[in-house]
């Protein structure tokens, strides 16, 4: 009866210690993907950044792509998470609130999103499948905002899926190029974002064109 009772015990540090290694793997292989690109890490590579012979990753991942997975799929749990939790005043607009979102949380991590958009094509396809899943239902939380502004009357579009892809687009792309410590702060950046996604869903008959200057006239063709 001893030794049966005593044997959970055993396993708290190893399964700890397992976790433990498996952060660090993960952590490895972010650096590298993003670094060089998924095709060009080996697990060789990954195990020597983790201080691990190459067979003990497959203890925790059996083979790149499940490190690959593994990152996305965490990648979008905590985006997910996060808007759930996200801490904005009441009463805020709620694609204030989206634009400021997801801004401020992809800014911080410049890594996993480079990860999550440009290595979509090295996914297997059922792995493909997971991650496309969980991005519509990201997607869908921008969705929602547009239709039911549009159906208010406060924004014009015609096809709301479309402008939700539009929208995240050019939001996530601000991490490939927006350094801090630069002239525009973080909030800047905000701003200015929100009043273009603004502009480009606000009904038809708010839009004014903007006046070119005379170095910005079109010359006759």
């Amino acid at each position: 009866m001893t030794d049966i009772a005593e044997k959970p015990h055993g396993r708290g540090p190893v399964r700890a210690k397992g976790q433990e290694t498996a952060g660090r793997v993960r952590k490895a292989a972010l650096k590298r993907f993003a670094a060089a690109g998924y095709a060009a890490v080996s697990m060789r590579e990954i195990a020597a950044d983790v201080g691990v012979r190459p067979g003990a990753l497959y203890n925790h991942f059996p083979t790149k792509q499940d490190i690959l997975k593994d990152l996305m799929l965490s990648h979008m749990a905590e985006l997910l998470s996060a808007w759930d939790e996200a801490d904005f005043p009441d009463g805020m607009d709620p694609l204030e609130r989206f634009v400021r979102f997801h801004i401020r949380h992809h800014l911080e991590r410049a890594d996993e999103v480079f990860i999550s958009y440009m290595e979509l094509r090295s996914l297997e396809p059922e792995n493909f499948a997971l991650i496309e899943a969980e991005r519509r239902r990201y997607e869908s939380i921008l969705t929602g905002i547009l239709e039911d502004g549009a159906a208010k009357g406060r924004y014009s579009i015609d096809e709301p899926k479309v402008a939700t892809r539009a929208i995240i687009a050019m939001l996530t792309g601000i991490p490939n190029w927006y350094r801090t410590g630069g002239r525009l702060s973080e909030r800047n950046i905000e701003d200015l974002y929100l009043t273009m996604v603004r502009k480009a869903v606000a009904p038809l008959a708010t839009r004014e064109p903007a006046a070119l200057n005379d170095t910005q006239k079109v010359p006759a063709l």
